[in-house]
């Protein structure tokens, strides 16, 4: 995923080489963290049954635990900017701020960094589904 993030934005001519760096480390780590979750989600999904099941199963835990765990790391990475200039811990401003800031950050994350997944990300999704799918055999 990290490898998919980069491309694209070398391809872009995007920002800074700092920028690029930081959010294809971002897009790694989301696509780490991701595949045993995805994997041991697929597994719980495809429990006896045939190939198909556990080659969509795994497209389906697979992507959604990549695209929630990057999205979740961004949300973090977006609050912990704006932090700064949040009202004080665990008062209930802070908490609607918290909402708030976690909730566009994610929406932000949808519609500016899925397309970062296409088309690389979205082959090794293919692959890694496939694989799982031979294993189940």
């Amino acid at each position: 995923m990290g490898a998919s993030a980069l491309v694209n934005l070398l391809l872009d001519n995007w920002v800074t080489p700092d920028k690029i760096r930081t959010v294809s480390l971002l897009f790694a780590s989301g696509g780490a963290l991701a595949f045993p979750v995805g994997v041991f989600a697929a597994r719980l999904v495809s429990l006896a049954r045939g190939p198909e099941v556990a080659f969509a199963s795994a497209m389906v835990c697979l992507a959604a635990a990549t695209i929630g765990l990057t999205a979740g790391l961004y949300a973090l990475q977006y609050r912990s900017y704006y932090a700064e200039w949040h009202a004080p811990v665990f008062t209930l401003t802070w908490g609607f701020q918290l909402a708030f800031t976690m909730a566009v950050a994610l929406y932000q994350f949808v519609v500016l960094g899925i397309r970062l997944y296409f088309p690389l990300g979205f082959i090794a999704l293919a692959a890694v589904s496939l694989w799982f799918a031979q294993q189940r055999r």
